[in-house]
């Protein structure tokens, strides 16, 4: 192997990654990837190259293990069958070597977005193989219930998270419908966060089944984020039987952006030098926090793609969008500095409960109460204090009707955030006969225990719209 030039090295890398059994793992016929985990560190040598599915940047890389090579004299039986799956997987590995190569100023940021593969439909499918390929549907089954969650299978026929469970059952009268069991879920997500410990502490969870997590210095000594995270999709596959997306680039914009681009199961890595390339043809609805109503926005302007939004002035973008105008002109440019957040503050807590009919404004008060002892007790956990009380109503029509009060003294107690959260409700004047379908208590803006006394509203106008 010392010898050798660095040109034969990379036309011997697809036999030295066969012999080295034990490291691969073939998923479908697109591409390998690794499965000893223990084996990753600077033991890489060759890039692997896979067909998109999109047919879009198919650089999409991974690396080859190269230590100790066998001849596969010892095993010829497994060496003949790793061989043959190779030959068939299509892989391009020449004149590509130069691709999208992990960037080497130290200035840069090395940000890693991981998101699970439908995770709740997929612990569900690991932990009962009869739901294994099948159509699953997380939900309780009924008029009222939304989607948590849908696996791949039943994805194909049009079923998504938050659609009413109604619905995903007409679009799939086959799926099997599982209650959700949210402290499994949370005790797998504890799983997969102490994955990502072992390689940074810098890590931000956005969800029980997403994180950002900053690697420009990781704790195994990793010389590439991209190495990171194909260890930390190794490690979840072998440790959970699940499996990860995962996205690398150099801002959290980005990342999220790329972990979404080779879903399930993928990896994909967007470097500086090629957002000139990559950033103009994406459709603005790619761009994350970019939601429907923003979207027809943006259409209303003459903006269906980036590249479309860079051609407006930071002026023009603020005017029509205030702050989230200057937001969308960085972005458009690939830059985004905010930085992974750990251990985040807390913003609000929340607790609603969708009526299995809908009923008057008038018969709200009992599931109120119940609301508000839920979210006083999760903020009794808190060291910092809620300012804001908020009470949210959704109409039967869908409408969605939040109120919020700033008192100049925060809630103390329970009875306190209760009676609060009735007096917001004799704000809502819909008229007696209007139902509602849900309600919801929340706490929100959060500070300090010495800021508390700070007055964040105007108290002469104490009832504000949240959005």
């Amino acid at each position: 192997m010392s010898n050798r030039t660095a040109g034969n090295r990379r036309r011997n890398a697809g036999r030295e990654a066969v012999e080295n059994r034990g490291l691969l793992n073939i998923r479908g016929s697109r591409s390998f990837e690794f499965c000893d985990s223990n084996k990753i560190p600077n033991r890489f040598t060759a890039w692997q190259y896979a067909e998109n599915k999109d047919a879009e940047f198919a650089e999409n890389k991974a690396f080859f293990a190269t230590e100790n090579p066998r001849n596969g004299a010892d095993r010829p039986g497994e060496y003949s069958r790793n061989l043959s799956m190779f030959a068939k997987s299509s892989l391009k590995m020449e004149g590509m070597a130069g691709a999208l190569l992990e960037p080497q100023s130290t200035n840069l940021r090395k940000i890693v977005h991981v998101d699970m593969d439908a995770f709740y439909a997929s612990v569900e499918q690991r932990d009962d193989p009869a739901l294994r390929g099948k159509p699953v549907v997380v939900a309780w089954k009924g008029k009222r219930s939304v989607v948590c969650a849908a696996s791949y299978e039943a994805r194909k026929f049009g079923v998504h998270s938050a659609m009413p469970a109604v619905t995903a059952e007409r679009l799939c009268p086959q799926a099997i419908f599982v209650p959700p069991d949210f402290v499994r879920y949370k005790a797998v997500s504890r799983a997969v966060r102490e994955i990502f410990q072992r390689h940074t502490d810098l890590i931000e969870p956005l969800s029980l089944d997403e994180a950002y997590l900053d690697v420009t210095r990781n704790k195994t000594g990793l010389p590439t984020a991209t190495k990171v995270a194909i260890a930390i999709r190794c490690q979840i596959r072998e440790e959970l039987s699940l499996t990860a997306s995962a996205g690398v680039a150099p801002n959290k914009f980005l990342a999220k952006i790329a972990s979404d681009w080779r879903k399930p199961n993928g990896l994909f890595v967007i470097q500086p030098k090629d957002l000139e390339s990559f950033l103009p043809p994406l459709e603005v609805g790619r761009i994350p926090g970019v939601g429907k109503v923003t979207e027809s926005r943006l259409k209303q302007m003459g903006i269906v793609t980036v590249g479309d939004l860079r051609g407006f002035d930071l002026a023009l973008l603020e005017a029509r969008f205030g702050r989230y105008g200057a937001r969308l002109y960085r972005l458009a440019r690939g830059i985004d500095e905010n930085p992974v957040t750990p251990n985040r503050p807390t913003k609000s807590i929340s607790a609603e409960d969708t009526f299995e009919q809908d009923i008057p404004l008038a018969e709200t008060e009992a599931v109120i109460r119940r609301l508000a002892e839920k979210v006083w007790s999760a903020s009794r956990r808190e060291t910092r204090v809620a300012r804001t009380v908020v009470l949210k109503l959704k109409t039967k029509e869908f409408a969605i009707r939040t109120r919020s009060l700033t008192p100049p003294v925060p809630p103390a107690s329970c009875e306190e955030l209760t009676a609060i959260a009735l007096s917001l409700r004799d704000r809502v004047d819909l008229g007696p006969e209007q139902l509602y379908r849900l309600v919801g208590v929340g706490l929100g803006n959060f500070r300090d225990p010495m800021e508390s006394s700070v007055a964040i509203f105007d108290a002469a106008s104490p009832e504000a719209l949240v959005e």
